[in-house]
């Protein structure tokens, strides 16, 4: 399995939010974001990334969940899951937590691995991400 790590610089294009009554400073949102991968991995470098994300947060703490997507062009595309724990201090948002590959379309038919992530908002709507892991292509597919 090749290791390999990278970054993106994300935008969200779209959020919704809402308080919940049920105790409180209790919030959950959605948001989609999007961004272009960057790594020395030529099978992910410049790839268009999407994920989708609910966050469940209480006094500033709580979970991210979701779902991602890289767009490889005529290459075919990856998706997967992804799951962290949700930090806010100081008006900013730091989500850790893992994600793991459930496959792909085209050279990445039967992809599977996953790594670790750190995403980090930088305004209300931008946010940096680093993530790492290693990745395994299904036979044939490598090289």
């Amino acid at each position: 399995m090749p290791d390999f790590s990278g970054s993106f610089t994300g935008q969200i294009t779209v959020q919704t939010a809402i308080r919940l009554t049920d105790r409180p400073n209790h919030d959950m949102s959605i948001a989609e974001v999007g961004g272009t991968q960057k790594t020395s991995d030529a099978r992910w470098n410049g790839g268009a990334i999407s994920y989708w994300g609910v966050t469940d947060l209480l006094d500033g703490k709580g979970t991210q969940t979701g779902y991602f997507a890289t767009e490889h062009g005529d290459k075919g595309r990856d998706f997967g899951t992804f799951e962290g724990k949700v930090i806010t201090s100081g008006g900013q948002m730091v989500v850790e937590g893992s994600w793991k590959f459930t496959g792909g379309t085209g050279e990445f038919k039967g992809l599977s691995g996953g790594g670790t992530f750190k995403t980090k908002l930088t305004s209300p709507t931008d946010l940096e991400c680093s993530w790492q892991g290693a990745y395994e292509l299904a036979k044939g597919q490598a090289g």
